[in-house]
């Protein structure tokens, strides 16, 4: 149908005679002593004298340039000639001849434009289909995992382990409200998280995305309800092996199923852009492929989503992708206008209200921009107006989690020597070996490790990292001589003829940032994986790689370094469809059915973070700890819980357990033994912060035994024990 319409345009008509052709434009192809970068052409130089325009023309208050220049000056016309010329009129200035200027540049502009709208919409189907694809792909790899559709609530709420368990849960508390502002208030008033404290969940945590979820799921099922539309089919499922049947129910009716199909189609969306960044970003829709595959080829280095969809990043990065496309757009805009900068700034508050560590990204991307305004990329205005934007942010997002003083020390101290918080004691345990309590339960994790060493060893696989070291270097090498050459320079009016694309620095420089980010802790390489895809866009770049473009076709280059790339990317896509599983923890299910018959419903728990995300989740009752243990006094508080794996007296223990008031305590004795690597048992980490009592037996082993007479053991299952304190 484009085509069709590309082709019912007329031709434009004949000049009339007389008339004066138009000026070189700088849509059309270059002309004699035009500009690579800018496409602008210069006239030939004509017999005569000419008044000279620019910067090459004498400057205001100054004397002029001396000497011969090396390229053509471009001549100034009169402006009643650039006039005359502009409406076709010619030396006669005929009416005649002004109908027929106008009307070819009329044709001949519409033809432009629907040229140009056309290759816009058809990057946009090309974006959509990938986002489609997306999609399709991670709810496949999600259903496949754990038979989702036909699991339980229960089974559902279980599957959300940890963090992803305790945000859920304030999507249920809002979706099972009497109203939905009667929801806000219960997780701005909560009793349960922190028992005995009232505190406000959506200034502490990041609650942003399950307070619109559950604003749109009730809208939804109201709307669903009211035209009397069915939203969900439920039907018994029979789980065999002696297991007793549940109900299961499929549907965006049920909360569960539109909470996931929620971030799982903004993931999607998160594809159609990382397409139209890369087509943007290269300049041909070629590196949109290129960007778009890659993703796909490295797609478990990539993302988690497809595992884990309520955590953070799955709403928060989508943003950073758009926010990054934005910042590109307006690094390579000579002016600035201010939708561009509104634009920036609502996506960086997108970006930072669903998760706590953006604000460390968007600390590198600073950093970024100003070593790229220190080298002579971009001017100081345009940077104030970005750190505008970045400042206008962070205020709001400040305001709308209610004065979160996380927001504040985490951005700004961070930029200072010394960083508040935890996370200055996180980096020297990390370069200097430093260990505490608080620490050795970070680094003992997996995703806050060192990277692993497999890691470029699969970039290498899929040829990414290769081909991102090639654009990398190229870059480097053309940034070197840009900045050595306007150190040698006077005057830098000659600056758009050689290699002068910010934008292009500020990504090779934000690679770096990422890459040291993803070094140092292992989960932040889902910015480092992703941005290696963008930056393998631009291998189809004409600025970079022009010159070889001259002696092979892109396509050819492009879809070679494709081919190769599939060798390795098809097998890790077939790796990931071949996952299968079924998701069942009948011990956890045998818990937390326990707790919720055999309970008060004002009974207080604490034990594993993991286990109390489920505890309050299904069970509804309230606990001392979770697993959000950003903040300083939840740290405290998880300590004083896991002191039950130290080797503490019991009595020592129970004594701090009583003064939280804690009624029944979650022993999991698999915490007792297990490690991840040397030095991360319970118990060793116990050693770094309680030597003096190192050697003794771990508090757990014996309550294994026998809790007596400080506990007492009202359940027991393969992997969970409850112990009542006794309170005598």
């Amino acid at each position: 149908m484009v085509v069709q319409t590309r082709g019912r345009h007329k031709e434009s008509p004949l000049k009339p005679l007389g008339a004066q052709p138009p000026p070189p434009r700088a849509t059309g192809a270059p002309q004699p002593g035009a500009s690579p970068r800018s496409g602008r052409g210069l006239p030939l130089k004509q017999p005569g004298r000419q008044l000279l325009c620019g910067a090459g023309a004498m400057r205001k208050g100054g004397t002029g340039r001396k000497g011969a220049k090396s390229e053509p000056q471009k001549p100034c016309r009169p402006l009643a000639q650039r006039v005359r010329e502009l409406l076709g009129l010619g030396r006669e200035g005929s009416l005649r001849g002004w109908r027929h200027g106008l009307q070819a540049l009329i044709e001949e502009k519409g033809a432009f434009i629907v040229r140009a709208d056309s290759k816009i919409w058809f990057t946009f189907i090309l974006a959509a289909f990938a986002g489609v694809l997306h999609w399709c792909h991670i709810t496949t790899l999600f259903e496949n995992d754990r038979h989702f559709s036909h699991l339980s609530t229960l089974e559902r709420e279980m599957a959300f382990r940890t963090e992803m368990g305790l945000y859920y849960s304030y999507f249920k508390t809002i979706v099972e409200a009497p109203s939905f502002w009667n929801g806000m208030w219960m997780i701005m008033n909560d009793k349960l998280t922190e028992y005995p404290l009232m505190i406000n969940t959506l200034k502490r945590f990041n609650l942003y995305p399950e307070v619109v979820l559950a604003s749109w799921y009730r809208i939804y099922t109201g709307v669903m309800d009211f035209i009397g539309l069915q939203t969900k089919t439920c039907w018994t499922v029979n789980r065999g092996e002696g297991l007793s049947p549940v109900e299961s129910c499929e549907g965006l009716g049920d909360p569960a199923s539109f909470y996931v199909a929620v971030i799982f189609l903004l993931n999607g969306v998160m594809m159609s852009l990382f397409f139209i960044y890369g087509t943007y970003l290269s300049g041909s829709r070629l590196g949109g492929l290129v960007t778009v595959l890659c993703y796909f080829f490295n797609h478990g280095e990539c993302t988690r989503v497809m595992w884990t969809p309520p955590l953070r990043e799955s709403f928060s990065y989508p943003f950073l992708v758009l926010q990054m496309l934005l910042l590109t757009y307006i690094l390579r805009t000579p002016n600035i206008n201010r939708g561009s900068l509104i634009a920036l700034c609502v996506s960086n508050v997108f970006f930072m209200l669903p998760w706590q560590f953006a604000q460390f990204v968007l600390l590198t991307q600073i950093a970024s921009l100003f070593a790229v305004y220190v080298v002579g990329y971009i001017d100081s205005l345009k940077l104030q107006k970005i750190l505008c934007a970045h400042m206008a942010s962070l205020a709001l997002c400040f305001i709308l989690m209610f004065g979160n003083s996380m927001l504040l020390t985490s951005y700004y101290a961070a930029s200072l020597a010394v960083i508040w918080a935890h996370i200055s004691n996180l980096l020297k345990s990390k370069f200097i070996g430093y260990k505490d309590f608080d620490t050795l339960m970070y680094t003992c994790a997996a995703e806050f490790d060192f990277m692993e060493k497999e890691t470029p060893i699969r970039y290498t696989k899929t040829l990414l990292l290769p081909v991102v070291l090639v654009v990398f270097g190229v870059i480097t090498r053309k940034a070197i001589k840009y900045i050595v050459w306007v150190l040698s320079q006077k005057d830098l009016c000659e600056r758009e003829d050689h290699f002068n694309h910010g934008e292009l620095v500020y990504h090779a420089l934000q690679l770096l940032a990422y890459t040291v980010l993803g070094i140092l802790i292992m989960r932040l390489k889902l910015f480092l994986t992703p941005h290696l895809c963008i930056m393998a866009s631009l291998v189809c770049s004409k600025q970079l790689f022009g010159w070889l473009f001259g002696k092979i076709q892109p396509k050819t280059l492009v879809f070679a370094i494709l081919a190769i790339m599939a060798i390795e990317g098809s097998a890790n896509l077939q790796n990931q469809w071949n996952i299968m599983g079924e998701f069942s923890n009948l011990p956890q299910e045998e818990l937390l059915e326990w707790i919720k018959s055999s309970t008060r419903q004002d009974a207080v728990f604490a034990g594993a973070m993991p286990t109390m995300a489920s505890v309050k989740l299904s069970a509804l009752r309230p606990i001392v700890n979770h697993p959000h243990y950003e903040d300083a006094g939840l740290r405290a508080r998880t300590k004083i819980v896991y002191s039950m794996y130290s080797r503490k007296p019991a009595k020592e223990v129970k004594k701090e357990l009583l003064k939280l008031g804690v009624n029944y305590y979650i022993l999991e004795e698999s915490w007792c033994i297990r490690r991840t690597k040397p030095g991360c048992s319970m118990p060793e980490i116990w050693d770094v912060e309680d030597p003096a009592n190192a050697g003794k037996i771990p508090l757990c082993n014996l309550m294994s035994k026998d809790p007596r007479p400080y506990f007492n053991t009202v359940f027991q299952n393969s992997v969970y024990r409850i112990l009542k304190v006794t309170r005598e």
